[in-house]
């Protein structure tokens, strides 16, 4: 009598605990991984193909132009003044802001009273609806009625122009943008102070070591991965720095003369503006690239620079 053969065991049956944790994360993991491309590479593929073609929408001909766009974004004098701002802006905001999260979150650290209601208060301005920060912030800089300029009469300071001047408009936007995102730094920081444990500052007193010493040596060098991601997060959000400019000067919008107008809004205006659909997707493409290069760079420099 021929025995009976047992059926075979399903694949996952086979698995031990560690294949199966993989699968089942690599399954979770795929979700959103699709949902990424989608998003972001096939439009990113799209405005790539987009961008070798002289597309407008008011036009029926679309010709085929290969590089032409691309040699004409090399000779544009508005695309270089757009990129030089959109570097100061990077520049000015992104140390600034990090330099102050991390003071204001040492000093929340230290405090006693109130400390819940502080970080609240902190915290505030980075859920405000950015449109409405910049409404007042454009209330609060009016050369004519605002607060500012009155305070500056009340020193016996002469009223500035502020969002009117081409050397002053880049810099009170900038610091709408840095004190709308302080308040996310300042909790960054809380979280990464929070997990440096009090022994080793407390072995390092033993030592003899207070202060300074404790920050550079023990502080600084364990924040090191919020650092790196304060700074990535933060360049990459300056570098798409859009709406703070647009509402800002929203009668014009990248003005005066050009002194506030970023590459993403120079994609705008010549995307919804001139409907020049294919110069604005190899502006879009050429911003894509500058953020990938930075962006991979400061991970890397970063890296190497604060492992201690």
């Amino acid at each position: 009598m021929t025995s009976a053969r047992l059926p075979a065991a399903p694949a996952r049956r086979r698995l031990n605990i560690r294949q199966r944790q993989a699968l089942t994360a690599y399954t979770f993991l795929a979700v959103p991984l699709i949902f990424f491309l989608i998003v972001r590479f096939l439009p990113t593929l799209s405005a790539f193909r987009l961008s070798l073609f002289k597309y407008s929408i008011l036009k029926d001909a679309q010709p085929f132009i290969g590089l032409d766009n691309y040699t004409r974004l090399a000779a544009d004098e508005t695309f270089h003044r757009a990129l030089l701002n959109t570097g100061l802006y990077t520049v000015i905001g992104v140390p600034v802001q990090i330099a102050l999260g991390l003071a204001v979150a040492l000093l929340l650290g230290r405090a006693r009273l109130f400390q819940g209601l502080l970080r609240a208060l902190y915290f505030l301005p980075y859920v405000t609806p950015v449109v409405a920060a910049a409404w007042v912030w454009q209330w609060l800089f009016s050369p004519q009625f605002g607060p500012v300029n009155t305070f500056l009469v009340w020193l016996h300071l002469p009223p500035q122009n502020f969002l009117n001047s081409p050397s002053q408009a880049l810099p009170v936007t900038a610091a709408l943008v840095v004190w709308q995102n302080l308040g996310f730094q300042i909790v960054l920081f809380l979280a990464g102070l929070s997990a440096i444990p009090r022994s080793l500052y407390e072995a390092a007193e033993l030592d003899g070591a207070s202060g300074w010493r404790l920050f550079v040596g023990i502080t600084l060098p364990l924040l090191n991965p919020t650092i790196v991601f304060s700074v990535v997060t933060g360049t990459i959000a300056y570098l798409q720095l859009f709406t703070q400019i647009v509402n800002l000067n929203f009668t014009d919008q990248g003005g005066p003369l050009g002194s506030t107008l970023s590459v993403a809004v120079y994609i705008y205006q010549m995307a919804f503006g001139r409907y020049e659909m294919g110069y604005a997707s190899a502006l879009t493409v050429a911003l894509f690239v500058i953020i990938m290069l930075i962006t991979l760079f400061q991970l890397r420099f970063l890296t190497r620079r604060f492992d201690y």
